[in-house]
Protein backbone atom coordinates (compact mmCIF):
# COMPACT_ATOMS: atom_id res chain seq x y z
CA UNK A 1 0.00 0.00 0.00
CA UNK A 2 3.31 2.41 0.85
CA UNK A 3 4.20 2.02 -3.25
CA UNK A 4 0.71 2.63 -4.16
CA UNK A 5 0.41 5.86 -2.00
CA UNK A 6 4.01 6.96 -2.93
CA UNK A 7 2.63 8.09 -6.23
CA UNK A 8 -0.60 9.01 -5.62
CA UNK A 9 -0.81 13.10 -5.19
CA UNK A 10 0.31 15.41 -7.83
CA UNK A 11 2.08 18.44 -6.44
CA UNK A 12 1.20 20.99 -4.30
CA UNK A 13 -0.96 23.17 -6.04
CA UNK A 14 -3.87 23.21 -8.60
CA UNK A 15 -3.62 18.93 -8.87
CA UNK A 16 -4.75 18.04 -5.44
CA UNK A 17 -7.53 15.96 -6.24
CA UNK A 18 -6.32 14.56 -9.52
CA UNK A 19 -4.58 10.80 -9.26
CA UNK A 20 -1.43 9.00 -10.50
CA UNK A 21 -0.72 9.29 -14.09
CA UNK A 22 -2.12 7.12 -16.62
CA UNK A 23 -0.07 3.98 -17.70
CA UNK A 24 0.63 6.07 -22.21
CA UNK A 25 -1.04 3.19 -23.33
CA UNK A 26 -4.63 3.87 -21.31
CA UNK A 27 -3.67 7.56 -22.56
CA UNK A 28 -3.12 6.77 -26.16
CA UNK A 29 -6.46 4.72 -26.20
CA UNK A 30 -8.44 7.50 -24.84
CA UNK A 31 -7.40 9.87 -27.15
CA UNK A 32 -7.81 7.66 -30.24
CA UNK A 33 -11.11 7.38 -28.59
CA UNK A 34 -11.70 10.95 -28.59
CA UNK A 35 -10.48 11.68 -32.26
CA UNK A 36 -12.86 8.99 -33.35
CA UNK A 37 -15.67 11.16 -31.49
CA UNK A 38 -14.55 14.29 -33.08
CA UNK A 39 -14.79 12.71 -36.42
CA UNK A 40 -18.11 11.48 -35.92
CA UNK A 41 -19.58 14.34 -34.80
CA UNK A 42 -18.00 16.68 -37.89
CA UNK A 43 -19.79 14.01 -39.84
CA UNK A 44 -22.92 14.19 -38.60
CA UNK A 45 -23.27 18.03 -38.99
CA UNK A 46 -22.32 17.93 -42.94
CA UNK A 47 -25.65 16.98 -44.09
CA UNK A 48 -27.11 19.96 -42.25
CA UNK A 49 -24.77 22.93 -43.63
CA UNK A 50 -27.10 24.63 -45.96
CA UNK A 51 -25.18 28.14 -45.28
CA UNK A 52 -22.95 29.41 -43.17
CA UNK A 53 -25.00 29.89 -39.59
CA UNK A 54 -26.19 26.62 -40.13
CA UNK A 55 -22.77 25.52 -40.10
CA UNK A 56 -21.60 27.57 -37.45
CA UNK A 57 -24.45 26.23 -35.40
CA UNK A 58 -23.04 22.79 -36.00
CA UNK A 59 -19.32 23.60 -35.43
CA UNK A 60 -20.34 25.03 -32.14
CA UNK A 61 -22.44 22.35 -30.72
CA UNK A 62 -19.74 19.54 -31.63
CA UNK A 63 -16.95 21.67 -29.81
CA UNK A 64 -19.14 21.75 -27.00
CA UNK A 65 -19.90 18.36 -26.71
CA UNK A 66 -16.01 17.82 -27.51
CA UNK A 67 -15.58 19.97 -24.78
CA UNK A 68 -18.26 18.18 -22.30
CA UNK A 69 -16.71 14.38 -23.21
CA UNK A 70 -12.71 15.64 -22.15
CA UNK A 71 -14.59 16.83 -19.05
CA UNK A 72 -16.12 14.28 -18.22
CA UNK A 73 -12.95 11.96 -19.19
CA UNK A 74 -11.03 13.81 -16.89
CA UNK A 75 -13.72 13.78 -14.00
CA UNK A 76 -13.52 10.13 -14.02
CA UNK A 77 -9.13 10.43 -12.91
CA UNK A 78 -10.16 12.86 -10.05
CA UNK A 79 -9.60 10.28 -6.82
CA UNK A 80 -12.80 9.69 -4.94
CA UNK A 81 -13.12 11.55 -1.60
CA UNK A 82 -11.81 9.02 1.21
CA UNK A 83 -11.90 8.92 5.08
CA UNK A 84 -8.30 8.07 4.35
CA UNK A 85 -5.64 11.42 3.91
CA UNK A 86 -2.36 11.08 1.77
CA UNK A 87 0.12 13.49 3.59
CA UNK A 88 3.34 14.13 1.22
CA UNK A 89 6.67 16.29 1.90
CA UNK A 90 6.90 15.34 5.71
CA UNK A 91 10.59 16.16 7.07
CA UNK A 92 12.37 13.41 9.24
CA UNK A 93 11.78 15.07 11.83
CA UNK A 94 8.07 14.02 11.99
CA UNK A 95 6.68 11.23 14.08
CA UNK A 96 2.55 10.30 14.91
CA UNK A 97 2.18 13.09 17.27
CA UNK A 98 3.22 15.80 15.15
CA UNK A 99 0.40 15.24 12.83
CA UNK A 100 -2.18 14.18 15.24
CA UNK A 101 -1.31 17.75 17.11
CA UNK A 102 -1.77 19.28 13.50
CA UNK A 103 -4.76 17.85 12.10
CA UNK A 104 -7.12 16.56 14.61
CA UNK A 105 -8.73 20.41 14.24
CA UNK A 106 -10.40 19.27 11.29
CA UNK A 107 -11.73 15.97 13.55
CA UNK A 108 -11.37 12.89 15.02
CA UNK A 109 -8.15 10.90 13.66
CA UNK A 110 -8.49 7.17 14.09
CA UNK A 111 -5.39 6.02 12.93
CA UNK A 112 -1.83 7.29 11.89
CA UNK A 113 0.31 4.91 9.21
CA UNK A 114 3.69 6.30 9.03
CA UNK A 115 5.82 5.96 5.93
CA UNK A 116 8.97 7.60 7.63
CA UNK A 117 11.53 6.56 4.54
CA UNK A 118 9.47 7.92 1.56
CA UNK A 119 8.27 10.89 4.19
CA UNK A 120 4.84 10.10 3.73
CA UNK A 121 1.85 9.09 6.01
CA UNK A 122 -1.92 8.14 5.86
CA UNK A 123 -4.41 9.22 8.06
CA UNK A 124 -7.28 8.46 8.34
CA UNK A 125 -10.51 10.39 10.04
CA UNK A 126 -13.53 8.84 11.42
CA UNK A 127 -15.72 10.65 9.47
CA UNK A 128 -15.70 11.86 5.48
CA UNK A 129 -16.35 15.18 6.22
CA UNK A 130 -13.33 15.56 8.74
CA UNK A 131 -10.81 14.38 5.33
CA UNK A 132 -12.74 16.79 3.15
CA UNK A 133 -12.13 19.89 5.72
CA UNK A 134 -8.27 18.91 5.49
CA UNK A 135 -7.34 18.03 1.98
CA UNK A 136 -9.67 21.14 1.07
CA UNK A 137 -7.31 23.54 3.63
CA UNK A 138 -4.77 21.89 2.48
CA UNK A 139 -5.73 23.00 -1.02
CA UNK A 140 -6.39 26.32 -0.13
CA UNK A 141 -4.06 27.14 2.82
CA UNK A 142 -0.06 25.83 3.43
CA UNK A 143 -0.46 23.50 6.32
CA UNK A 144 2.88 22.68 8.48
CA UNK A 145 4.19 19.39 9.97
CA UNK A 146 6.99 20.67 12.04
CA UNK A 147 7.60 23.74 10.24
CA UNK A 148 7.97 22.35 6.93
CA UNK A 149 4.76 22.32 4.51
CA UNK A 150 3.06 19.33 3.77
CA UNK A 151 0.66 18.00 1.05
CA UNK A 152 -2.57 16.42 1.09
CA UNK A 153 -4.86 14.64 -0.87
CA UNK A 154 -7.52 11.69 -1.08
CA UNK A 155 -6.27 8.12 -0.68
CA UNK A 156 -7.07 5.72 -3.08
CA UNK A 157 -7.69 3.87 0.25
CA UNK A 158 -11.08 3.77 2.16
CA UNK A 159 -9.37 2.69 5.59
CA UNK A 160 -6.19 2.00 6.78
CA UNK A 161 -5.27 -1.84 6.84
CA UNK A 162 -4.54 -2.42 10.39
CA UNK A 163 -1.79 -5.39 11.12
CA UNK A 164 -3.62 -6.24 14.00
CA UNK A 165 -7.59 -5.67 15.17
CA UNK A 166 -6.19 -2.65 17.17
CA UNK A 167 -7.72 -0.24 15.14
CA UNK A 168 -10.93 0.77 17.49
CA UNK A 169 -10.21 2.48 21.50
CA UNK A 170 -11.75 -0.58 23.09
CA UNK A 171 -9.71 -2.98 21.57
CA UNK A 172 -6.08 -0.95 22.18
CA UNK A 173 -3.88 -2.55 24.77
CA UNK A 174 -0.79 -1.86 26.82
CA UNK A 175 1.81 -4.20 24.30
CA UNK A 176 3.29 -2.43 21.38
CA UNK A 177 4.72 -4.34 18.61
CA UNK A 178 7.76 -2.31 17.39
CA UNK A 179 9.40 -3.30 14.41
CA UNK A 180 12.87 -2.14 13.96
CA UNK A 181 13.69 -0.58 9.74
CA UNK A 182 17.61 -0.60 8.83
CA UNK A 183 19.09 -1.64 12.10
CA UNK A 184 22.15 -0.34 11.17
CA UNK A 185 23.40 -1.30 15.23
CA UNK A 186 22.60 -3.95 17.69
CA UNK A 187 19.04 -3.34 19.35
CA UNK A 188 18.89 -4.96 22.76
CA UNK A 189 16.36 -4.29 25.96
CA UNK A 190 19.13 -1.75 27.29
CA UNK A 191 18.10 0.03 24.27
CA UNK A 192 14.50 -0.30 23.86
CA UNK A 193 14.32 0.33 27.77
CA UNK A 194 16.25 3.72 27.41
CA UNK A 195 13.96 4.99 24.59
CA UNK A 196 11.00 3.88 25.80
CA UNK A 197 10.77 4.35 29.34
CA UNK A 198 10.47 8.37 29.62
CA UNK A 199 7.40 7.82 27.97
CA UNK A 200 5.62 5.36 29.55
CA UNK A 201 6.96 2.92 32.78
CA UNK A 202 7.90 -0.66 30.74
CA UNK A 203 7.20 -3.78 32.41
CA UNK A 204 8.69 -5.73 30.27
CA UNK A 205 10.37 -6.16 26.42
CA UNK A 206 10.58 -9.21 24.43
CA UNK A 207 12.86 -9.72 21.06
CA UNK A 208 12.49 -11.79 18.50
CA UNK A 209 14.20 -11.91 14.93
CA UNK A 210 11.85 -13.50 12.53
CA UNK A 211 10.52 -10.97 10.07
CA UNK A 212 13.55 -8.46 10.56
CA UNK A 213 14.29 -7.41 14.21
CA UNK A 214 10.90 -6.51 16.21
CA UNK A 215 9.72 -6.55 19.43
CA UNK A 216 6.79 -6.27 21.89
CA UNK A 217 7.08 -3.70 25.05
CA UNK A 218 4.83 -4.16 27.69
CA UNK A 219 4.21 -0.83 29.51
CA UNK A 220 2.29 -0.34 32.85
CA UNK A 221 -1.10 1.11 31.09
CA UNK A 222 -2.96 1.81 27.92
CA UNK A 223 -2.20 5.53 28.31
CA UNK A 224 1.55 4.57 28.79
CA UNK A 225 1.39 2.58 25.40
CA UNK A 226 -0.60 5.39 23.39
CA UNK A 227 1.76 8.18 24.55
CA UNK A 228 4.87 5.73 23.61
CA UNK A 229 3.41 5.12 20.03
CA UNK A 230 2.46 8.98 19.54
CA UNK A 231 5.88 10.13 20.49
CA UNK A 232 8.00 7.28 18.66
CA UNK A 233 6.15 6.10 15.70
CA UNK A 234 8.29 6.80 12.58
CA UNK A 235 11.26 7.69 14.97
CA UNK A 236 15.09 6.54 14.56
CA UNK A 237 17.20 5.29 17.42
CA UNK A 238 19.94 6.54 16.20
CA UNK A 239 20.42 8.95 12.93
CA UNK A 240 19.59 8.02 9.73
CA UNK A 241 18.85 4.16 11.41
CA UNK A 242 16.87 2.02 13.31
CA UNK A 243 13.57 3.51 12.19
CA UNK A 244 10.68 2.75 14.84
CA UNK A 245 7.62 1.68 12.80
CA UNK A 246 4.88 1.02 16.09
CA UNK A 247 1.66 -0.50 16.36
CA UNK A 248 -0.49 -2.44 18.70
CA UNK A 249 0.05 -5.98 19.67
CA UNK A 250 -2.33 -8.69 20.15
CA UNK A 251 -1.17 -10.23 23.48
CA UNK A 252 -1.95 -8.06 26.49
CA UNK A 253 0.91 -9.35 28.79
CA UNK A 254 4.40 -10.51 27.92
CA UNK A 255 5.99 -13.76 29.44
CA UNK A 256 9.40 -13.94 30.58
CA UNK A 257 11.77 -16.22 31.62
CA UNK A 258 15.05 -14.80 31.66
CA UNK A 259 16.84 -11.40 31.92
CA UNK A 260 18.95 -10.90 29.26
CA UNK A 261 19.66 -8.95 25.81
CA UNK A 262 16.55 -10.63 23.93
CA UNK A 263 13.60 -9.91 27.15
CA UNK A 264 13.28 -8.39 30.35
CA UNK A 265 10.94 -8.53 32.89
CA UNK A 266 11.51 -5.26 35.14
CA UNK A 267 9.32 -6.01 37.76
CA UNK A 268 11.63 -9.17 38.56
CA UNK A 269 14.93 -7.89 38.48
CA UNK A 270 15.94 -11.83 39.93
CA UNK A 271 15.68 -13.57 37.51
CA UNK A 272 19.06 -12.71 36.41
CA UNK A 273 21.19 -10.34 38.40
CA UNK A 274 22.53 -7.60 35.47
CA UNK A 275 26.22 -6.95 34.72
CA UNK A 276 27.82 -4.05 37.18
CA UNK A 277 27.69 -1.03 34.36
CA UNK A 278 25.02 -2.14 32.04
CA UNK A 279 21.33 -1.74 31.68
CA UNK A 280 19.37 1.16 31.86
CA UNK A 281 22.62 3.57 31.91
CA UNK A 282 23.02 2.82 28.41
CA UNK A 283 23.20 5.58 26.45
CA UNK A 284 20.30 5.35 22.94
CA UNK A 285 17.68 7.35 21.23
CA UNK A 286 19.69 11.04 19.73
CA UNK A 287 23.18 9.65 19.44
CA UNK A 288 24.79 9.48 16.14
CA UNK A 289 25.55 5.60 16.76
CA UNK A 290 26.70 3.73 19.23
CA UNK A 291 30.31 4.12 20.40
CA UNK A 292 32.35 2.53 17.60
CA UNK A 293 35.03 2.94 15.00
CA UNK A 294 32.29 5.53 13.76
CA UNK A 295 33.03 8.15 15.77
CA UNK A 296 32.95 9.64 19.17
CA UNK A 297 29.60 9.75 21.37
CA UNK A 298 27.11 12.42 20.41
CA UNK A 299 25.28 14.44 22.93
CA UNK A 300 21.85 13.28 24.57
CA UNK A 301 18.66 15.02 24.91
CA UNK A 302 17.16 17.51 25.71
CA UNK A 303 15.19 17.43 22.37
CA UNK A 304 16.39 20.28 19.93
CA UNK A 305 12.75 22.09 18.39
CA UNK A 306 12.64 19.78 14.87
CA UNK A 307 13.72 16.51 16.69
CA UNK A 308 11.71 13.78 15.80
CA UNK A 309 10.84 13.10 19.10
CA UNK A 310 8.99 16.48 19.50
CA UNK A 311 5.26 15.79 19.59
CA UNK A 312 2.80 17.33 21.99
CA UNK A 313 3.51 19.52 24.63
CA UNK A 314 2.46 16.76 26.89
CA UNK A 315 4.70 14.06 25.19
CA UNK A 316 7.61 17.15 24.86
CA UNK A 317 7.90 16.82 28.26
CA UNK A 318 7.90 13.01 28.93
CA UNK A 319 10.30 12.73 25.81
CA UNK A 320 12.93 15.36 27.87
CA UNK A 321 15.47 12.53 28.73
CA UNK A 322 18.29 13.51 31.40
CA UNK A 323 22.07 12.81 30.68
CA UNK A 324 22.36 8.89 31.07
CA UNK A 325 25.99 8.69 30.35
CA UNK A 326 27.30 6.37 33.93
CA UNK A 327 30.53 8.06 35.53
CA UNK A 328 31.89 4.75 35.14
CA UNK A 329 32.39 4.53 31.45
CA UNK A 330 35.79 6.30 30.98
CA UNK A 331 36.47 5.58 27.58
CA UNK A 332 34.69 4.64 24.57
CA UNK A 333 36.66 1.95 25.21
CA UNK A 334 35.06 0.52 28.35
CA UNK A 335 31.72 0.88 26.99
CA UNK A 336 32.81 -1.41 24.27
CA UNK A 337 33.83 -4.08 26.20
CA UNK A 338 30.52 -4.09 28.55
CA UNK A 339 28.82 -4.65 24.89
CA UNK A 340 26.70 -8.15 23.72
CA UNK A 341 29.16 -8.56 21.09
CA UNK A 342 33.01 -8.48 23.03
CA UNK A 343 34.85 -9.21 19.37
CA UNK A 344 35.11 -7.90 15.99
CA UNK A 345 35.36 -12.05 14.62
CA UNK A 346 32.97 -14.06 13.67
CA UNK A 347 33.18 -17.56 13.53
CA UNK A 348 31.63 -19.60 10.10
CA UNK A 349 31.37 -23.26 9.74
CA UNK A 350 29.15 -25.40 7.21
CA UNK A 351 31.00 -23.99 4.71
CA UNK A 352 31.36 -25.55 1.04
CA UNK A 353 34.52 -27.08 1.25
CA UNK A 354 34.77 -26.90 -2.95
CA UNK A 355 32.87 -23.79 -3.48
CA UNK A 356 33.48 -21.34 -0.51
CA UNK A 357 37.13 -19.07 -0.74
CA UNK A 358 37.76 -16.29 1.04
CA UNK A 359 36.70 -13.78 -1.83
CA UNK A 360 33.04 -15.48 -1.75
CA UNK A 361 32.95 -15.17 2.10
CA UNK A 362 33.58 -11.43 1.62
CA UNK A 363 31.13 -10.92 -1.12
CA UNK A 364 28.43 -11.69 1.32
CA UNK A 365 29.35 -10.72 4.83
CA UNK A 366 30.33 -6.95 3.18
CA UNK A 367 27.09 -6.55 3.12
CA UNK A 368 27.00 -5.90 7.23
CA UNK A 369 30.00 -4.29 7.85
CA UNK A 370 33.19 -3.82 6.48
CA UNK A 371 35.19 -7.35 6.11
CA UNK A 372 39.26 -6.65 7.29
CA UNK A 373 40.82 -10.63 6.85
CA UNK A 374 39.20 -13.84 6.22
CA UNK A 375 41.03 -16.99 7.27
CA UNK A 376 40.09 -20.60 6.76
CA UNK A 377 41.05 -22.94 9.51
CA UNK A 378 43.47 -25.93 8.56
CA UNK A 379 42.78 -27.63 11.64
CA UNK A 380 38.75 -27.35 11.52
CA UNK A 381 37.79 -28.45 7.65
CA UNK A 382 34.97 -25.70 6.46
CA UNK A 383 35.44 -23.23 8.98
CA UNK A 384 36.68 -19.33 8.65
CA UNK A 385 37.12 -16.71 10.45
CA UNK A 386 36.22 -12.82 9.78
CA UNK A 387 37.54 -10.05 11.55
CA UNK A 388 35.04 -7.29 10.82
CA UNK A 389 35.68 -3.77 11.25
CA UNK A 390 33.55 -3.36 14.64
CA UNK A 391 31.30 -6.10 16.91
CA UNK A 392 28.34 -4.74 15.45
CA UNK A 393 29.22 -5.57 12.40
CA UNK A 394 29.73 -9.16 13.26
CA UNK A 395 26.40 -8.97 15.26
CA UNK A 396 24.74 -7.57 11.99
CA UNK A 397 26.16 -10.79 10.46
CA UNK A 398 25.49 -13.37 12.81
CA UNK A 399 21.42 -11.90 13.33
CA UNK A 400 21.30 -12.15 9.33
CA UNK A 401 23.20 -15.03 7.79
CA UNK A 402 23.05 -17.56 10.95
CA UNK A 403 21.16 -20.66 9.44
CA UNK A 404 21.36 -19.54 5.77
CA UNK A 405 21.57 -22.50 3.31
CA UNK A 406 24.96 -21.61 0.79
CA UNK A 407 25.36 -24.32 -1.74
CA UNK A 408 22.93 -26.58 0.21
CA UNK A 409 25.00 -26.08 3.68
CA UNK A 410 23.85 -24.50 6.30
CA UNK A 411 25.90 -22.26 7.70
CA UNK A 412 26.68 -21.40 11.10
CA UNK A 413 27.67 -18.18 12.14
CA UNK A 414 28.77 -17.45 15.68
CA UNK A 415 31.05 -14.76 17.61
CA UNK A 416 34.13 -16.12 18.10
CA UNK A 417 36.84 -15.58 20.87
CA UNK A 418 39.15 -14.61 19.29
CA UNK A 419 39.96 -11.01 19.24
CA UNK A 420 41.94 -10.62 15.67
CA UNK A 421 42.97 -12.64 12.86
CA UNK A 422 46.77 -13.70 12.69
CA UNK A 423 47.77 -14.77 9.34
CA UNK A 424 49.06 -18.36 10.64
CA UNK A 425 49.48 -21.50 9.02
CA UNK A 426 48.52 -20.25 5.23
CA UNK A 427 47.40 -23.00 2.95
CA UNK A 428 45.69 -23.40 -0.46
CA UNK A 429 42.03 -24.42 -0.63
CA UNK A 430 40.27 -26.88 -3.22
CA UNK A 431 39.80 -24.23 -6.34
CA UNK A 432 43.28 -23.17 -6.08
CA UNK A 433 43.33 -19.91 -3.61
CA UNK A 434 44.96 -18.85 -0.59
CA UNK A 435 43.28 -19.73 2.47
CA UNK A 436 43.78 -15.98 4.54
CA UNK A 437 43.31 -12.93 2.26
CA UNK A 438 43.54 -9.41 3.44
CA UNK A 439 40.57 -7.17 2.33
CA UNK A 440 41.74 -3.87 4.75
CA UNK A 441 42.35 -1.53 1.59
CA UNK A 442 39.68 -3.24 -0.76
CA UNK A 443 37.40 -0.32 -2.23
CA UNK A 444 34.57 -2.87 -2.21
CA UNK A 445 34.55 -2.43 1.23
CA UNK A 446 30.95 -0.35 1.58
CA UNK A 447 30.79 1.55 5.24
CA UNK A 448 33.93 3.13 4.70
CA UNK A 449 32.61 6.86 2.74
CA UNK A 450 30.58 9.12 4.02
CA UNK A 451 27.98 7.78 2.46
CA UNK A 452 28.09 4.56 4.28
CA UNK A 453 25.03 4.79 6.33
CA UNK A 454 22.65 4.31 3.43
CA UNK A 455 23.15 0.79 3.09
CA UNK A 456 20.41 -0.85 4.06
CA UNK A 457 20.56 -3.79 6.18
CA UNK A 458 19.07 -6.61 4.82
CA UNK A 459 18.49 -10.18 5.33
CA UNK A 460 18.89 -12.70 2.46
CA UNK A 461 15.95 -12.64 0.17
CA UNK A 462 14.76 -13.97 -3.29
CA UNK A 463 15.47 -10.41 -4.92
CA UNK A 464 18.96 -8.65 -5.74
CA UNK A 465 19.50 -5.73 -6.25
CA UNK A 466 22.71 -4.72 -8.87
CA UNK A 467 23.90 -1.43 -9.80
CA UNK A 468 27.43 0.10 -10.93
CA UNK A 469 26.86 -2.49 -14.04
CA UNK A 470 27.53 -1.13 -17.50
CA UNK A 471 25.33 0.78 -19.17
CA UNK A 472 24.92 -1.59 -21.68
CA UNK A 473 24.84 -4.46 -20.47
CA UNK A 474 21.72 -6.82 -21.23
CA UNK A 475 19.75 -9.01 -19.82
CA UNK A 476 20.61 -12.31 -22.08
CA UNK A 477 24.29 -10.68 -21.26
CA UNK A 478 23.38 -11.20 -17.15
CA UNK A 479 22.33 -14.55 -18.35
CA UNK A 480 25.39 -15.92 -20.27
CA UNK A 481 27.19 -13.80 -16.88
CA UNK A 482 25.56 -16.47 -14.59
CA UNK A 483 25.93 -19.32 -16.83
CA UNK A 484 29.60 -18.55 -17.25
CA UNK A 485 30.44 -18.80 -13.43
CA UNK A 486 27.87 -22.28 -12.82
CA UNK A 487 25.69 -19.20 -10.51
CA UNK A 488 21.80 -19.69 -10.43
CA UNK A 489 19.93 -17.82 -13.46
CA UNK A 490 17.26 -15.27 -12.79
CA UNK A 491 13.63 -15.45 -14.05
CA UNK A 492 13.10 -12.14 -13.81
CA UNK A 493 14.33 -9.26 -14.92
CA UNK A 494 13.83 -5.36 -13.95
CA UNK A 495 15.98 -2.10 -15.04
CA UNK A 496 15.22 1.20 -13.46
CA UNK A 497 15.04 4.32 -15.16
CA UNK A 498 18.37 5.75 -15.16
CA UNK A 499 19.37 9.49 -15.39
CA UNK A 500 20.46 10.99 -18.80
CA UNK A 501 23.88 12.21 -16.75
CA UNK A 502 24.00 8.13 -15.31
CA UNK A 503 27.01 5.94 -16.32
CA UNK A 504 25.99 3.18 -14.84
CA UNK A 505 23.13 0.41 -15.01
CA UNK A 506 20.56 -0.54 -11.56
CA UNK A 507 18.21 -2.58 -11.35
CA UNK A 508 16.66 -6.22 -9.74
CA UNK A 509 16.87 -9.74 -10.12
CA UNK A 510 14.59 -12.21 -9.07
CA UNK A 511 15.32 -15.74 -8.33
CA UNK A 512 13.12 -19.03 -7.54
CA UNK A 513 13.93 -19.10 -4.09
CA UNK A 514 16.20 -17.65 -1.39
CA UNK A 515 19.07 -19.88 -1.65
CA UNK A 516 19.80 -19.48 -5.60
CA UNK A 517 19.86 -15.31 -4.81
CA UNK A 518 22.49 -16.09 -2.37
CA UNK A 519 24.19 -18.03 -3.93
CA UNK A 520 24.39 -16.23 -7.24
CA UNK A 521 25.60 -13.17 -4.88
CA UNK A 522 28.21 -15.31 -3.19
CA UNK A 523 29.59 -16.22 -7.01
CA UNK A 524 29.05 -13.07 -8.80
CA UNK A 525 29.16 -10.09 -6.68
CA UNK A 526 31.92 -7.70 -7.44
CA UNK A 527 32.82 -9.29 -10.55
CA UNK A 528 34.06 -7.00 -13.32
CA UNK A 529 33.20 -5.57 -17.01
CA UNK A 530 35.26 -4.71 -19.49
CA UNK A 531 33.57 -2.89 -22.35
CA UNK A 532 34.93 -1.66 -25.41
CA UNK A 533 35.73 2.19 -25.25
CA UNK A 534 36.40 2.19 -21.37
CA UNK A 535 39.99 2.49 -19.56
CA UNK A 536 38.47 0.64 -16.40
CA UNK A 537 36.45 -1.71 -15.71
CA UNK A 538 33.11 -2.01 -14.22
CA UNK A 539 32.73 -3.81 -11.12
CA UNK A 540 28.81 -5.01 -10.32
CA UNK A 541 27.56 -5.18 -7.24
CA UNK A 542 24.84 -7.02 -5.94
CA UNK A 543 22.57 -6.77 -2.33
CA UNK A 544 19.57 -8.20 -1.39
CA UNK A 545 16.17 -6.08 -2.08
CA UNK A 546 13.60 -5.05 0.26
CA UNK A 547 11.35 -6.04 -2.91
CA UNK A 548 9.81 -9.73 -2.32
CA UNK A 549 9.48 -10.32 -5.85
CA UNK A 550 9.02 -8.10 -9.41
Amino acid sequence: MEDKEAGGGQGGDGGLYRSAKRPRTEQVEQEAGERDLEEGEEKEEEPGSADEDAAGSGWSDSRSRRSARKDSVRDSHLIPPSCVVHVRGLCDAVVEADLVEVLEKFGNICYVMMMPFKRQALVEFDSLESAERCVRHGGSEPIFIANQQAFFNFSTSQRITRPTNADDPSSRNKVLLLSIQNPLYPISTDVLYTVCNPVGNVQRIVIFKRNGIQAMVEFQSVEDAQKAKMALNGADIYSGCCTLKIEYARPNRLNVVRNDTSSWDYTKPFLLHRDPGKGRHRQAILGEHPSNGYGPHCPLLPLPPNSRYRGSHEVQELVSYKHLLPKTFSSSSSLRSTHLGTSAVAMVSGLHPNKMNCSRIFNLFCLYGNVEKVKFMKSVPGTALVEMADEYAVDRAVTHLNSTKVFGKKLNVCVSRQQAVIPSQVFELADGSSSYQDFSLTRNNRFSSAHGHRNIIQPPTAVLHFYNAPPTLTQQQLLNFCSENDAPAFTKYKVFDAKPSSKTLSGLLEFDCKAAAVEALTVLNHHQFRITGSSNPFTIKLCFSTSTHL
